[in-house]
């Protein structure tokens, strides 16, 4: 049976994809929904709205609510009526969410943050494994959850696949992004702007190297007050360093050289996230291997962003709580009774 009322939170960096994902699941199997979208693109959520009204969807079943979380979105975790909570956003937003419906044991997905390692081995397709790692590290801004921001490069390979990935960043045009040649736009706010400006100073500071990027690029006049900035390639950070440890989610990633499967899996491993990876490598037993010893729940090879919605999608450790993709979306949006009769 359905659950009830369901509230969906998104985030804003992928604000029609997110949300259209939550709400189709939830109405699918006989809820009824009320969404949260985030303040930073509430225009797109409201252009779903639209969408959902000519769709002649019955009222009051698919509901949006515009606010900020402090308000709106903590109103909708704390209600009683409202026994499920699916959220996409930040790790501590999360662990709010987390606190604040443990009252009514509320039914949560939370899909959080992550620091997704790339792990390139000697054995790999070279130039495929840097035009991968190119759109991993970089696509829309670095703001995705899934990108990954942690590269490790086998010692045969680290000089050459640095020197390629550099190169070819170089290349990444950052600009109006209905520029069809334009990689790049602009990052979502000037507060996250300046996030992220603050960790490439830290990076500096923890001795790391701007290989490229760290800086803004100049534009146009009707452009240059925008939130743009250069994708940025750091090496040399150790692996305790703030900027390797803690997400940054912006177009900055860090490169580190490795010499064993062992050696990779802990550093892989050793931080507080564990929501994706990506290996590269023309072993397959290889990538077997290490996929099963990856403490991630998505695990790419010599892919990225490939995705099928009926397969289970979420994070372990600080990345999230609970799946949902087919199977794992009904299992989330329904209630089991086990009826037992003795006529």
């Amino acid at each position: 049976r359905p659950v009830g009322v369901a509230g969906l939170i998104s985030p804003w960096n992928l604000p029609l994809y997110l949300l259209s994902w939550k709400i189709a699941p939830a109405i699918a199997y006989g809820n009824t929904v009320v969404c949260k979208p985030s303040e930073l693109t509430s225009l797109t959520a409201g252009l779903l709205g639209q969408v959902i009204q000519e769709a002649q969807v019955p009222k009051g079943v698919i509901n949006l609510v515009f606010g900020l979380g402090a308000n709106a979105g903590e109103a909708l975790v704390k209600h009683p009526d409202v026994p499920l909570i699916s959220f996409t956003g930040g790790t501590n937003t999360g662990r709010s969410i987390y606190r604040e419906s443990a009252e009514h044991f509320k039914k949560l997905s939370l899909e959080l943050g992550g620091k997704n390692p790339n792990i390139i081995f000697a054995d790999c397709d070279l130039k495929k494994a840097i035009a991968g790692s190119i759109r991993s590290s970089f696509l829309n801004q670095g703001e995705i959850c899934l990108c990954g921001s942690r590269i490790y490069v086998e010692k045969k390979i680290y000089e050459a696949f640095v020197q390629g990935f550099v190169a070819e960043t170089k290349k990444l045009k950052v600009g109006d992004p209905k520029d069809p040649n334009n990689f790049m736009g602009a990052l979502v706010s000037k507060e996250h702007l300046a996030k992220v400006q603050e960790y490439i100073e830290i990076a500096k500071q923890e001795g790391g190297t701007i290989e490229t990027g760290g800086d803004q690029p100049s534009l146009p006049a009707e452009l240059e007050n925008g939130y743009y900035l250069n994708p940025t390639i750091i090496t040399g950070l150790k692996e305790n360093s703030r900027c390797i440890q803690e997400e940054i989610f912006g177009p900055v990633v860090s490169i580190s050289v490795f010499e064993s499967e062992d050696s990779v899996l802990q550093m892989a491993n050793d931080v507080a996230y564990g929501l994706s990876a990506t290996i590269w490598t023309e072993d397959k037993n290889k990538a077997k291997r290490i996929a099963e010893e990856l403490q991630v729940g998505t695990v790419w090879v010599n892919s990225w962003m490939l995705r099928d919605l009926r397969v289970p999608f979420g994070g372990m450790k600080h990345s999230g709580l609970g799946r949902e993709g087919g199977h794992y979306s009904r299992d989330f949006f329904t209630e089991a009774t086990t009826i037992v009769e003795v006529l």
